[in-house]
């Protein structure tokens, strides 16, 4: 990651000035790249992004105008100083009325331009602040709390209290609705990075080609539908948190990608080979085996053991004893009255789908509900009356065991929902990709759903 405090462009065509300047800037843990002619910085800021840039103005060649003009159409975010000397003021006022930050005029003592190079990087820290600020509000869900007093979530807790402060990555994992998102918000705002964003994506909710963008970013005609250049997730969350959900879904190409970022913190923009560097703390969150993903080829060995240097591991609903009823009460809300029939069938049940599923079931009863009071008959038949939904399972041969246990529950689902898989993902409590995935684990058939199935 970026351990520098910020990357500084030095261009000036005196060799003395700019080596002298360049080791006092190292020393005060400037990153410092030296160019001696407009040429030679342009090139370098076309293969890395900068924080700010410090520009002679009269240079041989180009003139420290027109590469003020050109580092901004290359690097939009870095902040310009111009070194002018007496003759030439009004020619730096003017590059302020360009977009430059300020000018010094010669002769000047380097403490004084540090003082400006610091103060030109803290209105480009404002400024990214205020875009990520605009980012997350667009993109974020709204925080929760996590809700269970049972000891498997207490345990979970003491986790999230030891683990939050660290920067090291942290892998969640979790069958789906178990409250993985919940967990890593609760991670980030136990971190030092708590007042800085945390950004979500999830990689099984979008294709590969957007799944790129979205994390990395992309240059303006990068491909069709590119007009304009837009920071990835990871610029984003620069200085914060990014919580990759379903990580196991993330394509091969992109693990090296991402491998990348957490090793040292650089990455380029989808059609550009301008090198970013950002401080981004990972959590990542899977409901996949990732060791099983290893063997079968599907997730990279070393990317694991970047990502897994520690694990939470979420209790599934029916392992959180005496949750269900709190749960119920916290989804219910204040205004709301739950039948004892009721609230022992919702306690009895087993939920595969986990606390995703009892929040769309509870959900489901207020719609149906009278006068603020869920009733038994406002519930899914298969908890309401779970012995009657069962009976077309049990005439069936199966084994008692789990894995066919769920293939019959998925297959009757299906049957009550008429094939319809939106629908059934719904009050199975997963996303529809988990339901197909789902349907090819299990070689669950069309003609097994009856002839009125609808894809």
């Amino acid at each position: 990651m970026k351990n520098n405090d910020l990357d500084l462009l030095l261009v000036d065509d005196d060799d003395d000035f700019r080596s002298v300047a360049a080791q006092r800037f190292r020393k005060s843990n400037l990153a410092v790249q030296e160019a001696p002619d407009g040429e030679s910085a342009l090139a370098l800021c076309e293969r890395r992004s900068f924080d700010v840039a410090v520009v002679d103005m009269r240079m041989p060649g180009m003139s420290g105008l027109d590469l003020l003009e050109k580092i901004k159409q290359v690097t939009p975010d870095c902040e310009t100083i111009i070194l002018t000397a007496e003759g030439t003021i009004e020619t730096a006022v003017s590059a302020i009325k360009q977009g430059a930050f300020d000018y010094l005029t010669k002769p000047f003592s380097l403490a004084e331009l540090e003082t400006v190079i610091r103060k030109a990087d803290e209105r480009r820290r404002l400024k990214k602040e205020n875009t990520q600020l605009r980012e997350v509000i667009s993109r974020s869900s709204q925080t929760s709390e996590i809700v269970g007093e049972s000891p498997a979530m207490q345990n979970i807790y003491r986790l999230i209290e030891r683990a939050g402060p660290s920067e090291k990555p942290i892998l969640i994992q979790g069958e789906s609705g178990t409250g993985k998102e919940l967990v890593a918000q609760a991670l980030h705002q136990n971190s030092s990075r708590r007042d800085k964003p945390m950004v979500v994506i999830n990689c099984a909710a979008l294709p590969e080609s957007l799944l790129e963008s979205e994390l990395f970013g992309h240059e303006k005609g990068a491909f069709t539908g590119a007009v304009a250049s837009k920071p990835g997730l990871f610029e984003v969350a620069d200085g914060g948190t990014l919580f990759v959900d379903e990580i196991g879904e993330l394509p091969t190409a992109l693990q090296a990608k991402l491998l990348r970022v957490l090793e040292d913190g650089s990455l380029r923009r989808v059609g550009s080979l301008q090198e970013r560097r950002v401080s981004v703390r990972l959590l990542a969150a899977t409901n996949r085996d990732l060791r099983e993903e290893i063997n079968a080829g599907r997730f990279r060995e070393d990317l694991y053991y970047r990502i897994d240097v520690m694990t939470i591991k979420l209790p599934k609903l029916s392992e959180r004893e005496g949750d269900v009823s709190l749960l119920i009460d916290t989804f219910l809300g204040a205004d709301w009255q739950i039948e004892p029939q009721a609230r022992q069938a919702l306690e009895s049940y087993g939920w595969p789908g986990n606390v995703r599923q009892l929040i769309n079931v509870i959900e489901r009863a207020k719609i149906l509900g009278d006068h603020k009071t869920i009733g038994l008959w406002d519930l899914p038949e298969e908890i309401a009356d779970p012995q009657k939904s069962d009976t077309a399972v049990a005439a069936r041969p199966v084994n008692d065991d789990l894995a066919t246990m769920t293939r019959a529950h998925v297959v009757e689902t299906l049957r009550k929902e008429k094939g319809n898989k939106a629908r059934s993902a719904r009050r199975l409590g997963v996303s529809r990709r988990s339901l197909y995935r789902l349907l090819e684990k299990y070689d669950i058939q069309p003609a097994e759903l009856e002839s009125d199935v609808r894809t």
